[in-house]
């Protein structure tokens, strides 16, 4: 048995699942436990669907048990009651309880703020999709190892309504761009710790182009694109320079660099966290300052 075995919570309700599934897409919990595998080949991962029928809610014990807790993406909310979301919220309190560390991306680092004492709200002008663009490391960011091998400023994956509107006491902002200040972040509660990005490392051009699709109705609703034949025209665009990526026109087209198009750079604060964790001997626990973004 592996000595690495995650938790990954898959919120997506099974008519959501079957969407993305219709529409070509990867599960949340799938693209996550790729992912993991490619730096934790080892590792085993649990699946947990939370809205399933029948879903049974891990006990503290159980969440104990794990070395690490990664969260996906989610349709729901922190600030809406309903039984998911509120096991979802249990089992964060019990990581930060017993020490289990999370890493988690846009739903992930929402319910971890939340539950360590932060605020997420529905941000006034709308949705952030597709590439979100001008991600900035904060002066913290720089010096923290979840951002070690980043570039000062770049774009990635997006696709969200929320934003987290107040970090927990003693968080620390890590990146932030013109449509939310905080778009990574990490912060300690408890004996707990949560590395989270509200973009998605998870994702790659072919992810993000599927996930247009499954959504076309509601971004052609909110104006994203003209018309759809203006939607199946991008989504052809991001499917060619996925089977291309060296492409130049597309890149130019598209306003997309190395930082979307390359793995290892998409991936790297996934990397560091691993690498953080689990690769590492640790000598010490290190802080950082907290400042507000």
């Amino acid at each position: 048995m592996s000595q690495h075995r995650f938790l990954i919570i898959d919120g997506y309700p099974p008519e959501g699942r079957k969407q993305f599934e219709d529409v070509g897409m990867g599960l949340a919990g799938d693209l996550y436990r790729r992912m993991l595998h490619r730096y934790l080949p080892d590792a085993e991962a649990d699946l947990w669907f939370v809205t399933d029928p029948g879903s049974t809610v891990p006990t503290p014990r159980d969440v104990a048990s794990y070395a690490g807790i990664l969260w996906p993406g989610c349709s729901k909310t922190v600030y809406h009651n309903e039984p998911s979301v509120d096991a979802m919220i249990q089992v964060t309190r019990d990581a930060f309880e017993s020490g289990v560390p999370g890493f988690g991306s846009c739903w992930g680092i929402q319910i971890a703020a939340f539950v360590a004492g932060g605020a997420v709200e529905p941000h006034p002008a709308g949705r952030e999709m597709g590439i979100a663009r001008g991600i900035t490391l904060t002066a913290e960011g720089t010096e923290h190892p979840m951002m070690a091998g980043k570039p000062p400023v770049f774009r990635h994956f997006a696709s969200h309504d929320d934003h987290i509107t107040r970090l927990p006491e003693g968080a620390v902002c890590l990146a932030g761009n013109d449509w939310s200040s905080i778009q990574a972040a990490t912060f300690e509660h408890q004996d707990g710790s949560f590395w989270g990005v509200q973009y998605h490392p998870e994702y790659d051009l072919h992810e993000m182009a599927r996930l247009i699709v499954a959504r076309q109705s509601k971004l052609l609703k909110l104006g994203f694109f003209a018309s759809h034949d203006d939607l199946n025209d991008y989504v052809e665009r991001l499917e060619a320079l996925h089977r291309d990526p060296d492409r130049k026109d597309l890149r130019w087209q598209l306003g997309i660099g190395d930082d979307v198009v390359d793995r290892s750079l998409r991936e790297r604060e996934f990397a560091n966290w691993v690498d953080h964790f689990f690769l590492k001997e640790k000598v010490g626990k290190q802080t950082y300052s907290a400042k507000n973004c």
